[in-house]
């Protein structure tokens, strides 16, 4: 089982940058890729992000070129790094985490608001 905390979300004006960071912990030997997502209010959980354990990295067009996923192994911590923020990507954004065995684990989730 992996259990994940996330932290960096928080209110910023448009054009503004955020960085998420989201740190697991249990099983962590087994953590394969690493990813976000988000879910805006109304609207189904989105893809965003992730990177996979040898650091190939893919994203969702909509943040490409704004958003950058980056992991650190050593401390078993992802991070998306969001500059440009448009009042779009104002949502809740959620870390998972994949093992080798196929499980999932999801964060608690950490509120983005991004104003006009």
């Amino acid at each position: 089982q992996v259990q994940l905390v996330e932290s960096g979300g928080g209110l910023v004006q448009a054009g503004g940058s955020l960085r998420l960071s989201c740190a697991a912990s249990g099983s962590i030997f087994s953590i394969n890729d690493m990813g976000w997502y988000r879910q805006a209010p109304g609207k189904q959980r989105e893809y965003v992000a992730m990177i996979s354990r040898r650091g190939t990295t893919d994203s969702n067009d909509s943040v490409k070129g704004r958003f950058t996923i980056s992991r650190d192994n050593a401390k078993n911590t992802v991070y998306l790094q969001m500059n440009s923020l448009k009042p779009e990507d104002t949502a809740v954004y959620y870390c998972k985490v994949t093992t080798v065995g196929g499980r999932t684990s999801w964060g608690q989730g950490t509120q983005v608001t991004v104003s006009s």
